[in-house]
Formats: structure tokens, sequence, C-alpha cells
């Protein structure tokens, strides 16, 4: 080996660390990426990235190893850099780690979107946010929902949950539920993808998104990247959309990436106007307007329904909330508790009827409220998640869970669904906004008028 080659370390959390790797790093002999470090995910570390995604350098893959054991990786293997790849960490953490990389000597780093960005040959409307559980995934259905009312084809290109067997999972194409099912979709796979093959899209994910988005593109007339977390988009947006949580109007620019994804977005959406103080919305609009003041800004809802209200009114009820959106997304609740209480519902706290899986995570995130954070990164967790629900002094369950949550565990009980999409909420409309874009960008023999 070449004595000036970089021996580089990312930090990651198994989905935009893979994707630098691919796109950066895996054929470029003057670096040698050593290991990635694991977050935020419980069970993705101790694997290995494979030979078969790593190619003709790493005829051995590559370890994939706890951010605990950092430092040690950094002196065992003589790590010149350390690359740090993952979102929705506070801007003070990402430093927290950057000090840990420079105590042991390594320069510390940020890839930027001009290096990790790929090019598409279809037009790209792209939807971001600040934090996680902003309202990303309803947008962009409505994205696709609006793009399909114009006679066009919209791929979904989510962004990556490699959770599993990541040689197995380098290009998936999800198109029912049939398809979670051969892929073995945990439960957090499945609250993204689910609700998109449920509106008629077709989902494309994976590792490799170079492949991914080649694939996508030969039954497709226009691209919609789904975003994880806050994070950036993996492929260069000719219309991107940022969303902030009204409910949350101090995190504008307080998290990593989040802050630079609406720095850098055409379009702003504050969402939740319909649940948020007014005096809270002027606070994200004026937050938004002083990092952005070139962007259009969108004032949005997020309804809430639930399927069976007559369920659920004067009843004792155990809620569950999307998972992500209550655990590093930092809130107490979700759509779920707000439908619950509503209707007229007893909310139960869940802590009592904990199981020791489930309590621990009540343990690593105090700020939970009375709820149930629908985790499910492996089955011994949903099998946590589903014996606390059976042992929970409870009439009814209320699911805010974007997946079915009823045809995957039997809990004894009714399960009632809510669901919340997007709305727009005043001028201008993002659904204008679309078919502005759709008028400028797409061919007109590929689309046809929107219908009222």
């Amino acid at each position: 080996m070449a004595l000036d080659v970089r021996r580089v370390v990312i930090v990651g959390a198994a989905g935009r660390d893979f994707h630098n790797f691919n796109v950066v790093y895996r054929d470029d002999p003057a670096y040698r990426v050593v290991a990635f470090t694991a977050a935020q995910i419980p069970g993705i570390a101790e694997r290995r990235y494979p030979e078969t995604l790593a190619g003709h350098l790493y005829p051995h893959g590559i370890p994939i190893v706890d951010e605990a054991a950092l430092e040690s990786v950094c002196r065992r293997e003589r790590v010149d850099e350390v690359v740090f790849a993952y979102s929705d960490v506070e801007h003070a953490s990402v430093m927290h780690v950057a000090s840990r990389a420079l105590a042991v000597g390594a320069d510390f780093s940020l890839l930027g979107p001009s290096r990790t960005m790929l090019s598409s040959r279809l037009p790209v409307v792209a939807v971001s946010a600040a934090r996680t559980g902003c309202g990303k995934s309803q947008t962009a259905r409505y994205v696709s929902r609006r793009l399909r009312a114009a006679g066009l084809r919209a791929a979904v290109l989510r962004h990556p949950m490699p959770y599993g067997e990541l040689a197995t999972q380098a290009v998936q194409r999800l198109a029912s539920r049939a398809d979670l099912d051969a892929a073995r979709c945990t439960n957090e796979e499945r609250e993204e993808y689910e609700p998109h093959i449920e509106a008629g899209s077709v989902v494309f994910t994976g590792v490799d998104y170079a492949r991914i988005l080649t694939r996508a593109e030969r039954e497709a007339d226009v691209v919609v990247w789904d975003g994880g977390n806050n994070d950036f988009p993996f492929v260069a947006p000719d219309l991107h959309v940022a969303i902030v949580d009204a409910l949350r109007p101090d995190h504008v620019d307080t998290h990593h990436p989040g802050e630079a994804v609406v720095r850098m977005a055409d379009v702003v959406v504050v969402n939740k106007v319909d649940a948020a103080p007014e005096a809270d919305v002027e606070r994200a609009l004026a937050k938004v307007r002083a990092l952005n003041p070139g962007a259009t800004l969108v004032r949005a809802a997020s309804p809430v329904a639930l399927d069976r209200p007559d369920l659920v009114s004067g009843r004792r009820v155990l809620v569950v909330e999307d998972g992500p959106t209550l655990t590093h997304g930092g809130m107490s609740h979700g759509a779920g508790f707000v439908a619950a209480t509503r209707a007229g519902a007893y909310v139960v706290d869940p802590r009592a009827a904990a199981v020791p899986a489930i309590a621990e995570l009540f343990a690593r995130y105090p700020h939970i409220g009375r709820v149930l954070p629908a985790v499910g990164y492996s089955d011994a967790q949903l099998l946590a998640l589903a014996e606390t629900l059976r042992r929970a002094p409870c009439d009814v369950v209320v699911s805010a869970s974007p997946v079915d949550l009823a045809a995957r565990i039997d809990v004894g009980k009714p399960i009632v669904r809510a669901r919340y999409e997007y709305a727009d909420a005043g001028a201008p409309t993002l659904g204008a906004l679309v078919d502005a874009f759709v008028a400028e960008n797409v061919p007109a023999a590929a689309h046809a008028p929107v219908k009222a």
C-alpha cells in the first residue's frame, strides 16, 4: 500500500455513511476506509460492509463497530481522518465527536451535497426536513399523488434503512406488502415504505443508490426523494422542499444537517400550523426567513383522523406513536395522543406494563410522555412491543404508526389507526408549486392537466 494513502473511519448509522463511501471512497485508491462506526439504531454494529458492496479494494469487506470504540479504532488503525455521516444530531453533539477525533490526532470532516449527490436524467423533487417527525413522508406522499394526478409516473426513492443483510439489500423495489414480507422489512422500515405503497407508489431503496436510481429511472417520469431524519438528499433536486415543525419552532437551526437543509431549500413548508400556537408558527417563519430569505414559504396542516372514533371515546386507551419521531426526534407525543385526547379517551401510561426491553427505551429517552414508541428494529423488539400492549390496562390501542400494526402483531384488543396527511393551509400552496414545477420541467407529452 502506498505511504500516502489516507486512512479513514466513517462515523454513521447505516445510511448516509454507506452512501458517502459508495460515491466518494469505494473506488479511490488514495483512501482506505478501515471501519464504519454505528450509532442511533440498535443492533447494526458488529456487522461487516460486505465485499460485494465494498468493491475490489476491499476483498474482505469493512468492519462496522460501535461508535463507543472510535478512539481505540483510530489508534489501532492509525487513522488520518474521521468523517461524520449521520443525521438529526444536535450541533454540539457533532462537535463532541469531532473533539474525540482530534484528541487522537485525526482530522475531522463532513462531506457536502456537491460531493455526494447523484445526478438523475429525470426531474427530481426532494423532500427533506429540519428534524425527524416534521412530516416529510406525508408531504412526499402528497407530492407523489399530485404528480400521478398529472398523469406522471413518480418513483419514490426513500432514504436508506438497511438494517438486515446488506448484500441482499443493495437494490430494493417494493410495490406491495408481499414485497415487504419477502424483504423481511423491520417495523421501522415498514413505517416508511408501507404508506407510500398504500398510496399507489413504488418505493426504491437499499444501499447502492447509483444502482437504485438507475433502476427507478426505468419506470418513472419524475423522481421523488423522501428523506430520512433531517438529512439532505442523495440525488440532486430540481425542486427541494424542506419541512419545519411549528410545534418545535426553536429547532429550525439547532440540529445537523437540518439547518443546512433549511438554508438550501427552494421551498420551506412550516407544518402543523393547525396544532401549534400562532406565536410559534410566526417564530418558525421568522427563523426560516433569517436562514433562507430566498425560499418560498408555505403553511401546512397535518390533520389527524381516527378510523373508529366510536371505539375510543370515553375508553381507556394506550397510544402508540411513530417510533423515530419520539426517540431521536425528541417529541414527547405525536398525532396519536392528539387524536385520542380530542376523541375524549383516557390515555393510559404504558410504563407500568412495559417489559424490560421497552422499559429500557423509556429510560434512554426520558422526554417521552404517556405514549409508546412503535419500535421494531428486530423481531425481539416487536414481540416486546406486543407483550407490553397485551399487559397494559387499556380497552383499546390507538396506533399512529404509519404501518398497519394490527397486521403485524396480535395484542388481544382492538387497534384503531390514527392517520395523518398533508394539507395546504394558505397561499402559496405546495400543490400549485408542484404544478408549476411540472409545467416547467416535464415535457407536455408526458403528463395531462391536473384534475380537480
